[in-house]
């Protein structure tokens, strides 16, 4: 009967995390519309095709050398595709029924790579309509098979920065990547947008700001709410486990809050947003809603749903400022991802000892630091070697045109090209 109780649970906590990794890799959907929606339509083809690719990239190079960096193990994943059942028991047993997260390491595998590829994601929308597509898949292979397994390790795996400092030790506390993952992805974005440049014609010699509408709003709308639902995914899967009472509420808190978050961040950026410009900005909404989902992710377990709410409404309040201070820092960021995930990422982080007594604002400084001085530090270096290599920017004639027509040779919407 013991047995039996140790199997479901196993059966429970690893069909939860495969579940929530499907709802995470859906996530890539999002972002792919997302950005396809808030690019011109001579760049659609191109930001669809790194999208897919940059899914493709990081699965393989995760498979390959990420995962041991970041958690150990042998090469291509040795011993995860076999399972010990003596063994599970065993360890089931040592815990007690609900007392640890039990489940297949193949799945948690699988949890783990797309969450990989979310950080990438975060990058491709920063340096779109003027980057060259091989240039920016070169950099996902150094991305996603180095530079995010180093300070996952650091984290999630608690091991010692360069053996200086241990960041859980110093109150660090990051439940499903505020800063891991949104920040660290947003840091690299940063670097690229750095030495990339902005679009032509976004600022004026004078100083003007000129807006460059995407094409298709309707499609970066299908891409919020698809990027909404798989934060249920994201968040609700770091919970690790669900065979039992206590976990089972933890979930359900935890998809409560991320919900609550998203619908403050909209709502604050939306009312902040009529109020700066007198109009009620949609693009400013849709960002709103992610920028309190990113805020969220640090500690969505804590909170109450009215915290979370507020929590979400600071989210979405501050990727509004954000947005505009990069404009006028002229640092061009056609889908806000900069300020979406880095500014709202670090946000979250410094929102954690708020509800949750296990972290310290200290702890959280040192580990937010930590992640960025090394994703920006490394990413810069990995962006100028490119540049010098290959180049990392389209000409000025190829931008005119369209990167679509340029690296893939094929238009998103043909029969509305004049020739």
């Amino acid at each position: 009967m013991e047995n039996n109780l140790y199997e479901l649970q196993f059966a429970l906590d690893t069909f939860y995390f495969l579940i929530c990794g499907a709802l995470v890799m859906w996530m890539a959907a999002g972002f792919a519309m997302l950005e396809a929606g808030l690019v011109r339509s001579k760049n659609t083809t191109e930001i669809l095709t790194k999208n897919f690719a940059l899914f493709s990239i990081a699965c393989v190079m995760y498979l390959v050398v990420g995962y041991q960096i970041m958690y150990g193990g042998g090469w291509l994943l040795s011993g995860i595709e076999t399972i010990d059942t003596d063994q599970v028991l065993a360890d089931s047993a040592a815990e007690g029924f609900g007392g640890g997260s039990v489940y297949s390491a193949a799945s948690d595998f699988f949890f783990q790579v797309v969450f990989v590829a979310t950080a990438m994601s975060i990058v491709s929308g920063a340096v779109a309509e003027r980057m060259k597509l091989w240039s920016f898949l070169a950099f996902t292979v150094v991305m996603t098979g180095f530079i995010y397994p180093m300070e996952g390790a650091w984290t999630w795996n608690g091991e010692d920065v360069f053996g200086w400092y241990n960041l859980g030790e110093l109150g660090f506390s990051d439940f499903a990547g505020s800063g891991i993952v949104h920040m660290a992805g947003a840091a690299a974005a940063l670097s690229g947008v750095l030495l990339l440049g902005a679009r032509k014609g976004k600022y004026g010699a004078n100083g003007q700001i000129k807006a460059i509408p995407g094409a298709n709003l309707p499609m970066a709308t299908l891409g919020t709410f698809i990027l909404w639902m798989g934060w249920f995914g994201f968040n609700g899967g770091s919970v690790l486990k669900l065979g039992d009472i206590n976990s089972a509420h933890s979930v359900a808190m935890v998809f409560l809050n991320t919900n609550a978050a998203a619908a403050g961040g909209a709502i604050a950026a939306l009312v902040l947003a009529r109020i700066k410009f007198g109009k009620a900005d949609l693009t400013m909404m849709l960002n709103g809603a992610l920028a309190g989902l990113v805020t969220i992710t640090a500690e969505p377990s804590t909170p109450t749903a009215l915290e979370a709410s507020l929590f979400g409404a600071l989210g979405g309040v501050l990727v509004v400022f954000s947005i505009l201070a990069l404009d006028k820092l002229k640092l061009d960021d056609p889908v806000g991802a900069i300020s979406v995930h880095g500014s709202a990422g670090l946000l979250g982080l410094m929102l954690v000892p708020v509800t949750n007594s296990g972290a310290t604002f200290m702890g959280q400084i040192i580990g937010a630091a930590t992640i960025f001085v090394w994703v920006f530090g490394v990413s810069f270096v990995v962006w100028f070697v490119i540049k010098k290599l290959m180049g990392i920017r389209v000409t000025d004639e190829e931008e005119d045109k369209g990167v679509d027509i340029i690296e893939c040779g094929m238009e998103a919407y043909p029969e509305f090209t004049s020739r």
